[in-house]
Protein backbone atom coordinates (compact mmCIF):
# COMPACT_ATOMS: atom_id res chain seq x y z
CA UNK A 1 0.00 0.00 0.00
CA UNK A 2 1.03 3.58 -1.19
CA UNK A 3 2.58 5.45 1.87
CA UNK A 4 0.72 9.43 2.72
CA UNK A 5 2.78 12.37 2.63
CA UNK A 6 2.97 12.78 6.36
CA UNK A 7 2.73 16.20 8.22
CA UNK A 8 6.12 16.96 10.44
CA UNK A 9 9.52 18.17 10.46
CA UNK A 10 11.45 17.15 7.29
CA UNK A 11 15.59 16.86 6.83
CA UNK A 12 17.11 17.64 4.08
CA UNK A 13 19.84 15.71 4.45
CA UNK A 14 23.74 16.83 3.06
CA UNK A 15 25.17 14.63 0.65
CA UNK A 16 27.99 13.91 2.53
CA UNK A 17 31.46 13.14 0.52
CA UNK A 18 34.75 11.34 1.20
CA UNK A 19 38.31 13.71 1.51
CA UNK A 20 39.98 14.23 -1.27
CA UNK A 21 38.69 11.55 -3.72
CA UNK A 22 34.93 13.08 -3.41
CA UNK A 23 33.39 9.63 -3.69
CA UNK A 24 29.83 9.29 -1.55
CA UNK A 25 30.19 8.71 2.22
CA UNK A 26 27.85 5.72 1.93
CA UNK A 27 28.61 4.99 6.07
CA UNK A 28 28.17 8.66 7.14
CA UNK A 29 24.77 8.62 5.52
CA UNK A 30 23.19 5.39 6.52
CA UNK A 31 24.04 6.10 10.24
CA UNK A 32 23.15 10.08 9.45
CA UNK A 33 19.61 8.86 7.83
CA UNK A 34 19.13 7.11 10.64
CA UNK A 35 19.58 9.66 13.14
CA UNK A 36 17.65 11.79 11.57
CA UNK A 37 14.31 9.20 11.39
CA UNK A 38 15.05 8.08 14.41
CA UNK A 39 14.39 11.52 16.12
CA UNK A 40 10.99 11.42 14.28
CA UNK A 41 11.77 13.81 11.09
CA UNK A 42 11.22 12.69 7.51
CA UNK A 43 14.57 12.37 5.71
CA UNK A 44 14.99 14.11 1.67
CA UNK A 45 17.68 13.47 -0.53
CA UNK A 46 19.59 14.64 -3.10
CA UNK A 47 17.46 18.27 -2.51
CA UNK A 48 19.86 21.20 -2.45
CA UNK A 49 20.86 21.13 0.56
CA UNK A 50 22.39 17.94 -0.72
CA UNK A 51 23.98 19.23 -3.50
CA UNK A 52 21.81 17.62 -6.24
CA UNK A 53 23.17 19.53 -9.14
CA UNK A 54 26.52 18.06 -7.99
CA UNK A 55 25.67 14.01 -8.46
CA UNK A 56 25.24 12.01 -11.52
CA UNK A 57 22.12 10.07 -11.96
CA UNK A 58 23.60 7.09 -10.69
CA UNK A 59 24.91 8.26 -7.20
CA UNK A 60 21.10 9.81 -7.06
CA UNK A 61 20.02 6.04 -7.41
CA UNK A 62 23.11 4.86 -4.61
CA UNK A 63 22.10 7.26 -2.36
CA UNK A 64 17.99 6.43 -2.40
CA UNK A 65 18.99 2.92 -2.29
CA UNK A 66 21.76 3.22 0.81
CA UNK A 67 19.41 5.06 2.55
CA UNK A 68 16.37 2.70 2.24
CA UNK A 69 18.16 -0.20 3.38
CA UNK A 70 19.88 2.00 5.85
CA UNK A 71 16.25 2.73 7.22
CA UNK A 72 15.05 -0.89 6.83
CA UNK A 73 17.99 -2.25 8.64
CA UNK A 74 17.44 -0.19 11.42
CA UNK A 75 13.28 -1.17 11.87
CA UNK A 76 12.20 1.96 10.04
CA UNK A 77 10.49 0.41 7.36
CA UNK A 78 7.41 2.60 7.38
CA UNK A 79 9.67 6.00 7.50
CA UNK A 80 8.92 8.12 4.55
CA UNK A 81 11.53 8.82 1.90
CA UNK A 82 11.79 12.26 -0.43
CA UNK A 83 14.20 12.03 -3.02
CA UNK A 84 14.36 15.61 -5.42
CA UNK A 85 14.41 14.59 -9.01
CA UNK A 86 14.91 18.38 -10.67
CA UNK A 87 17.01 18.76 -13.15
CA UNK A 88 17.18 20.86 -16.44
CA UNK A 89 14.67 18.83 -18.98
CA UNK A 90 11.29 17.59 -18.41
CA UNK A 91 12.84 14.17 -20.22
CA UNK A 92 15.67 13.92 -17.53
CA UNK A 93 13.53 14.67 -15.01
CA UNK A 94 10.95 12.35 -15.68
CA UNK A 95 13.74 9.17 -15.86
CA UNK A 96 15.24 10.49 -12.48
CA UNK A 97 11.41 9.95 -10.95
CA UNK A 98 11.38 6.39 -12.29
CA UNK A 99 14.95 6.28 -11.21
CA UNK A 100 13.68 7.59 -7.45
CA UNK A 101 10.82 4.79 -7.63
CA UNK A 102 12.83 2.02 -8.30
CA UNK A 103 15.43 2.42 -5.89
CA UNK A 104 12.68 2.69 -2.93
CA UNK A 105 11.85 6.37 -2.46
CA UNK A 106 8.18 6.86 -1.42
CA UNK A 107 7.51 10.28 -3.32
CA UNK A 108 9.48 12.99 -5.88
CA UNK A 109 10.45 16.68 -4.82
CA UNK A 110 10.65 18.28 -8.34
CA UNK A 111 12.22 22.08 -9.24
CA UNK A 112 11.49 24.39 -11.85
CA UNK A 113 14.44 23.94 -14.14
CA UNK A 114 16.30 27.64 -13.87
CA UNK A 115 18.40 27.33 -16.62
CA UNK A 116 17.01 28.96 -18.91
CA UNK A 117 14.49 31.43 -16.27
CA UNK A 118 14.22 34.42 -18.54
CA UNK A 119 12.03 32.28 -21.41
CA UNK A 120 10.48 30.15 -18.41
CA UNK A 121 9.01 33.64 -17.06
CA UNK A 122 7.57 34.22 -20.13
CA UNK A 123 3.29 34.09 -20.46
CA UNK A 124 2.85 33.68 -16.93
CA UNK A 125 5.03 30.72 -16.45
CA UNK A 126 3.47 28.52 -18.73
CA UNK A 127 6.07 26.58 -19.46
CA UNK A 128 6.90 25.92 -16.02
CA UNK A 129 3.27 25.19 -15.48
CA UNK A 130 3.50 22.58 -18.43
CA UNK A 131 6.84 21.01 -17.22
CA UNK A 132 5.17 20.36 -13.78
CA UNK A 133 1.97 18.80 -15.75
CA UNK A 134 4.18 17.07 -17.96
CA UNK A 135 6.75 15.16 -14.83
CA UNK A 136 3.20 14.56 -12.67
CA UNK A 137 1.47 12.67 -15.28
CA UNK A 138 4.47 10.07 -16.27
CA UNK A 139 5.99 9.83 -12.87
CA UNK A 140 5.60 6.62 -11.08
CA UNK A 141 6.35 8.89 -7.37
CA UNK A 142 3.51 11.09 -6.12
CA UNK A 143 4.78 14.41 -6.94
CA UNK A 144 5.88 17.68 -4.06
CA UNK A 145 6.32 20.66 -6.10
CA UNK A 146 9.53 22.68 -4.76
CA UNK A 147 9.52 26.58 -4.85
CA UNK A 148 12.72 28.12 -4.14
CA UNK A 149 13.56 30.95 -5.91
CA UNK A 150 17.02 31.08 -5.05
CA UNK A 151 18.15 28.32 -6.55
CA UNK A 152 15.99 28.31 -9.56
CA UNK A 153 16.74 31.19 -12.00
CA UNK A 154 14.68 33.62 -10.24
CA UNK A 155 11.58 31.43 -10.91
CA UNK A 156 8.93 31.79 -8.20
CA UNK A 157 5.81 29.96 -8.24
CA UNK A 158 3.08 32.02 -7.39
CA UNK A 159 -0.46 30.57 -5.67
CA UNK A 160 -2.82 30.02 -8.82
CA UNK A 161 0.08 27.91 -10.84
CA UNK A 162 -0.08 25.76 -7.73
CA UNK A 163 -3.43 25.40 -7.42
CA UNK A 164 -3.74 25.10 -11.62
CA UNK A 165 -1.45 21.98 -11.17
CA UNK A 166 -3.14 20.36 -8.53
CA UNK A 167 -5.90 20.54 -10.42
CA UNK A 168 -4.48 19.31 -13.33
CA UNK A 169 -2.61 16.48 -11.73
CA UNK A 170 -3.89 13.90 -8.52
CA UNK A 171 -0.67 12.69 -8.76
CA UNK A 172 0.24 16.09 -7.03
CA UNK A 173 0.65 16.00 -3.20
CA UNK A 174 2.72 18.51 -1.71
CA UNK A 175 4.40 22.08 -2.61
CA UNK A 176 7.65 23.06 -0.88
CA UNK A 177 7.73 27.03 0.00
CA UNK A 178 11.12 28.56 -0.17
CA UNK A 179 10.21 31.52 -0.16
CA UNK A 180 8.91 32.88 3.33
CA UNK A 181 5.95 33.56 2.23
CA UNK A 182 2.92 32.96 4.51
CA UNK A 183 0.82 34.57 2.22
CA UNK A 184 1.34 32.19 -0.71
CA UNK A 185 0.61 29.50 2.02
CA UNK A 186 -2.68 31.12 3.03
CA UNK A 187 -4.10 31.15 -0.44
CA UNK A 188 -3.17 27.84 -1.30
CA UNK A 189 -4.50 25.91 1.96
CA UNK A 190 -7.77 28.22 1.52
CA UNK A 191 -8.81 26.97 -1.78
CA UNK A 192 -6.67 23.59 -2.09
CA UNK A 193 -7.92 22.85 1.49
CA UNK A 194 -11.99 23.04 0.73
CA UNK A 195 -14.06 20.25 1.41
CA UNK A 196 -15.60 20.85 -2.37
CA UNK A 197 -12.17 21.41 -3.74
CA UNK A 198 -10.78 17.89 -2.02
CA UNK A 199 -14.22 16.48 -3.69
CA UNK A 200 -14.02 17.73 -7.42
CA UNK A 201 -10.03 17.12 -7.62
CA UNK A 202 -9.07 14.15 -5.42
CA UNK A 203 -5.76 12.85 -5.56
CA UNK A 204 -4.92 9.52 -6.66
CA UNK A 205 -3.69 8.04 -3.81
CA UNK A 206 -7.20 7.97 -1.41
CA UNK A 207 -6.66 9.42 1.55
CA UNK A 208 -4.61 11.67 0.86
CA UNK A 209 -4.61 15.19 1.58
CA UNK A 210 -2.30 17.67 -0.47
CA UNK A 211 -0.01 19.81 1.73
CA UNK A 212 1.56 22.72 1.52
CA UNK A 213 5.31 22.42 3.40
CA UNK A 214 6.92 25.77 4.61
CA UNK A 215 10.82 25.59 3.63
CA UNK A 216 11.73 27.92 6.81
CA UNK A 217 11.22 26.55 10.06
CA UNK A 218 11.88 30.07 11.50
CA UNK A 219 8.43 30.85 10.51
CA UNK A 220 6.94 27.34 11.58
CA UNK A 221 4.69 28.61 14.17
CA UNK A 222 2.71 31.14 11.85
CA UNK A 223 2.63 29.14 8.66
CA UNK A 224 1.41 26.31 10.52
CA UNK A 225 -1.99 29.13 11.28
CA UNK A 226 -1.97 29.51 7.93
CA UNK A 227 -2.90 25.85 6.77
CA UNK A 228 1.12 24.48 6.52
CA UNK A 229 1.84 20.84 7.21
CA UNK A 230 5.29 20.68 8.31
CA UNK A 231 8.50 22.43 7.34
CA UNK A 232 11.73 21.32 5.51
CA UNK A 233 14.70 22.82 7.22
CA UNK A 234 18.81 22.08 7.54
CA UNK A 235 18.69 22.42 11.20
CA UNK A 236 17.26 19.42 11.94
CA UNK A 237 20.36 17.62 10.67
CA UNK A 238 22.14 18.43 14.12
CA UNK A 239 18.97 19.79 16.33
CA UNK A 240 15.81 16.95 15.01
CA UNK A 241 14.14 16.31 18.36
CA UNK A 242 13.96 20.01 19.32
CA UNK A 243 12.79 21.20 15.66
CA UNK A 244 9.83 18.21 16.38
CA UNK A 245 8.94 19.37 19.67
CA UNK A 246 8.44 23.05 18.20
CA UNK A 247 6.14 21.45 15.44
CA UNK A 248 4.09 19.34 18.21
CA UNK A 249 3.59 22.05 20.29
CA UNK A 250 2.65 24.61 17.36
CA UNK A 251 0.30 22.19 15.33
CA UNK A 252 -1.40 21.35 19.12
CA UNK A 253 -4.24 23.95 18.28
CA UNK A 254 -3.24 25.11 22.09
CA UNK A 255 -4.79 28.45 22.75
CA UNK A 256 -3.04 31.76 22.38
CA UNK A 257 -1.69 32.48 25.83
CA UNK A 258 -2.08 29.24 27.06
CA UNK A 259 1.52 27.22 28.60
CA UNK A 260 1.58 25.14 25.42
CA UNK A 261 0.93 28.31 23.27
CA UNK A 262 4.01 29.86 25.08
CA UNK A 263 6.44 27.43 24.98
CA UNK A 264 5.97 27.23 21.16
CA UNK A 265 6.51 30.89 20.96
CA UNK A 266 9.83 30.00 23.18
CA UNK A 267 11.15 27.34 21.05
CA UNK A 268 10.11 29.23 17.76
CA UNK A 269 12.64 31.82 18.78
CA UNK A 270 15.06 29.69 19.62
CA UNK A 271 14.96 28.34 16.45
CA UNK A 272 14.33 31.60 14.77
CA UNK A 273 17.38 32.81 16.23
CA UNK A 274 19.67 29.89 15.43
CA UNK A 275 18.11 29.27 11.58
CA UNK A 276 19.12 32.98 11.32
CA UNK A 277 22.81 32.23 11.41
CA UNK A 278 22.43 28.79 9.57
CA UNK A 279 20.63 30.59 6.53
CA UNK A 280 23.99 32.35 6.50
CA UNK A 281 26.44 29.78 6.27
CA UNK A 282 25.07 27.58 3.62
CA UNK A 283 26.07 24.26 2.50
CA UNK A 284 29.76 24.44 3.90
CA UNK A 285 28.64 25.48 6.77
CA UNK A 286 25.19 22.62 7.18
CA UNK A 287 28.17 20.25 6.96
CA UNK A 288 30.42 21.38 9.34
CA UNK A 289 27.86 21.64 11.66
CA UNK A 290 26.71 18.41 10.94
CA UNK A 291 30.27 16.77 10.82
CA UNK A 292 31.00 18.51 14.60
CA UNK A 293 27.64 17.87 16.54
CA UNK A 294 27.55 14.27 15.16
CA UNK A 295 31.10 13.51 14.88
CA UNK A 296 31.10 11.65 11.66
CA UNK A 297 31.58 12.62 8.08
CA UNK A 298 33.83 15.19 6.36
CA UNK A 299 32.83 18.62 6.35
CA UNK A 300 33.72 19.31 2.57
CA UNK A 301 31.46 19.96 -0.24
CA UNK A 302 31.88 18.83 -4.05
CA UNK A 303 34.10 21.76 -5.73
CA UNK A 304 33.84 24.58 -6.91
CA UNK A 305 32.49 24.28 -3.09
CA UNK A 306 34.97 24.94 -0.18
CA UNK A 307 34.89 23.90 2.88
CA UNK A 308 34.59 26.61 5.72
CA UNK A 309 37.72 26.84 7.25
CA UNK A 310 38.16 26.02 11.35
CA UNK A 311 38.50 29.29 12.63
CA UNK A 312 35.13 30.36 10.39
CA UNK A 313 33.68 27.11 12.26
CA UNK A 314 35.09 27.57 15.49
CA UNK A 315 32.87 31.17 15.30
CA UNK A 316 29.80 29.38 14.78
CA UNK A 317 29.72 26.59 16.84
CA UNK A 318 30.29 29.35 19.76
CA UNK A 319 27.67 31.72 18.48
CA UNK A 320 25.62 32.37 21.29
CA UNK A 321 22.02 31.21 19.04
CA UNK A 322 23.68 27.96 18.02
CA UNK A 323 24.83 27.14 21.23
CA UNK A 324 21.13 27.73 22.92
CA UNK A 325 19.62 25.54 20.08
CA UNK A 326 22.24 22.26 21.29
CA UNK A 327 21.13 23.23 24.66
CA UNK A 328 17.39 22.71 24.15
CA UNK A 329 18.15 19.70 22.12
CA UNK A 330 20.47 18.15 24.73
CA UNK A 331 17.10 18.52 26.98
CA UNK A 332 15.25 16.39 24.60
CA UNK A 333 17.91 14.20 24.40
Amino acid sequence: MAKLLPQGIYTPLPTFFLPESEDLDLDTLRKHVVFVAKAGTIPVLAGSAGEACHLSAAERITLIKTARAALDEAGLPETVLVAGVGSYSTRETIQFSKDAAAAGADFAMVIPPGYYAGQLAQKNMKAVKQFFIDVANASPLPLILYNFPGVSGGLDIDSDLVVDVVRSCPNVVGVKLTCANVGKITRITALVGEAEFAENHPRSNTGQHFQVIDGYIDILLPSISSGAAGAISGLPNVAPKLCVKLWELASSGAAPGSPEYKEAQRLQNVVALADGVAARIGIAGLKMMTTRCRGYGSNAPRRPLLPMDGAEGDAVMANEYIKRVMEEEEKLA
